[in-house]
């Protein structure tokens, strides 16, 4: 899929943009919380999460109370070539992700996957999010612990027992190490505001979180 470049005029900077424009129209899916949720630890934890162009999984994530840091990167393929030019190809076995640091006393893991599940990406689509195309843009989970595992297969689960949606959930659980993706990409809802793929999908994502979980939104 061809990716189209910006130039930011004055500030002598070219980015290459991870994702293509998308319709404007977006809401939480109502689900059901997890039965299954991983212990409690002292200290920060993390998780890896995939699902689309990581621009919008990171603003959604970091908009979560006792989420400490968001970083987009690349999961499921090799430090070699985890670059976005390489993972761009489609042939690299990476996913866009993001790596979310969190701390488990004031937000669980099994809530940030129903975040996941229910408004950050939409777990039904295979290949895909949206507009975009290709296996990088799956939607996967990459456990940090064995915990983790279990919680993640729990709940699609039980998404799946309960028809939680209207078509079968995609959503794959794989393993392989995460790759921060290059400075350009981080923070590119709070630094591009008015970029139109942050106008038009991502501001709508992150508006259908706060709607539908004030209390979990800083």
């Amino acid at each position: 899929m061809p990716r189209p470049y910006i130039v930011l005029a004055g500030l002598g900077l070219i980015a290459t943009s991870a994702c293509s424009a998308a319709p404007a129209a977006e809401h939480a899916a109502v689900i059901p919380a997890p039965t299954l949720d991983a212990p409690s630890a002292p200290g920060v934890q993390t998780a890896v999460l995939a699902g689309g162009c990581f621009w919008g999984m990171e603003a959604v994530f970091e908009q979560v109370k006792g989420v400490t840091s968001v970083v987009s990167g690349y999961a499921g393929g090799s430090k070699a070539t985890a670059s976005y030019g390489d993972v761009s190809g489609e042939k690299t076995g990476h996913a866009e992700a993001v790596k979310i640091t969190y701390d488990p006393a004031r937000v669980s893991y099994g809530t940030l996957l129903r975040v996941y599940f229910s408004v950050a990406h939409d777990p039904t689509q295979l290949n895909r999010q949206g507009p975009d195309r290709g296996p990088s843009y799956r939607s996967a989970i990459f456990p940090q612990t064995v915990a983790q595992q279990k919680v993640a297969a729990a709940y699609i689960a039980q998404l799946t027992r309960a028809h939680a949606f209207e078509a079968p959930i995609v959503t794959r659980i794989e393993h392989g190490g995460f790759y921060p993706a290059e400075a350009y990409h981080q923070d590119f809802y709070r630094k591009h505001p008015t970029h139109p793929y942050i106008v038009r999908w991502d501001k709508p994502k992150v508006a259908a979180f706060r709607a539908a979980f004030p209390k979990l939104a800083v």
